[in-house]
C-alpha cells in the first residue's frame, strides 16, 4: 500500500486534533489546498484563518473554497495578504491559545514565481507565534521542501527550532523517506496538554 505522503499525513495528524466550530490556521495558503482541508474539517460553525504575500494565492485560495460558499458549508473565513510572521498580531485576541491546529506548506507558490520562496527567519517567528496562538493539545505542522534552491536552509531552520523546543512547550516529530534526501519531509509539534 505505501506510506501516506507528507501532506497526507499532515493532514491526518490534523484531522485527529480538530473539530467541527475549531480555530484553524493556515500559514502558507498557496493554492488553497490545505485551506480546504482546514474549512471542511471545521465546518460552518468553524474560523479559518489563511495567510500568503501573494494576492495570486489568496485568489486561488478563494475560488477553491467556491464550493463549500455554495453549499453553505464554509466557516468564517479570513484571507489575509500578509506574512505568516504577522499572524500572533492579526488573528482575533480571543483566538490566542484557542487555534486546534495551524498548517505551513513552505516553499514556493505552486505555479507561481518559483523565486519568490518562504525565508527562515519570517518562518521561525511565525511557529513562535504559532505556538502561542495554539491551544493545549492543538498541533503545527511543517512542510519542508529541501530539494529547492533556499530549501535546505529553511528546512534545516525549522528543523532546529523544533529540537530547540523544551518538552515543557511540546512535543515534537519528524515523518520523513529517509533514502531520499532532497524529498519533501514533514516536522510536527504537539502544543504540551498540561505541565508535568
Amino acid at each position: 500500500m505505501g506510506f501516506l505522503s507528507v501532506l497526507s499525513m499532515a493532514h491526518r495528524w490534523i484531522a485527529e486534533r480538530t473539530q467541527p466550530g475549531d480555530v484553524v490556521i493556515d500559514a502558507t495558503a498557496g493554492n488553497g489546498v490545505d485551506t480546504l482541508a482546514l474549512a471542511q474539517l471545521v465546518g460552518p460553525r468553524g474560523t479559518v484563518y489563511a495567510f500568503d504575500v501573494q494576492q495570486q494565492a489568496l485568489e486561488a485560495t478563494e475560488a477553491r473554497l467556491s464550493a463549500l460558499s455554495a453549499e453553505d458549508k464554509l466557516p468564517s473565513l479570513r484571507l489575509l495578504l500578509h506574512s505568516h510572521e504577522e499572524m500572533d498580531k492579526l488573528v482575533d485576541a480571543d483566538h490566542i491559545g484557542r487555534a486546534a491546529a495551524i498548517m505551513f506548506n513552505l516553499g514556493y507558490l505552486p505555479g507561481g514565481d518559483a523565486s519568490l520562496i518562504t525565508q527562515p527567519s519570517s518562518t521561525l517567528a511565525a511557529l513562535d507565534a504559532a505556538l502561542a496562538i495554539l491551544r493545549p493539545g492543538g498541533i503545527v505542522t511543517c512542510v519542508l521542501y529541501p530539494g529547492h534552491p533556499g530549501g535546505n536552509e529553511e528546512a534545516a531552520a525549522v528543523e532546529g527550532w523544533a529540537c530547540s523546543l523544551p518538552r515543557v512547550a511540546g512535543q515534537a516529530v519528524v515523518y520523513r523517506q529517509l533514502q531520499r534526501q532532497t524529498a519533501p519531509y514533514l516536522v510536527a509539534v504537539e502544543k504540551k496538554r498540561q505541565p508535568d
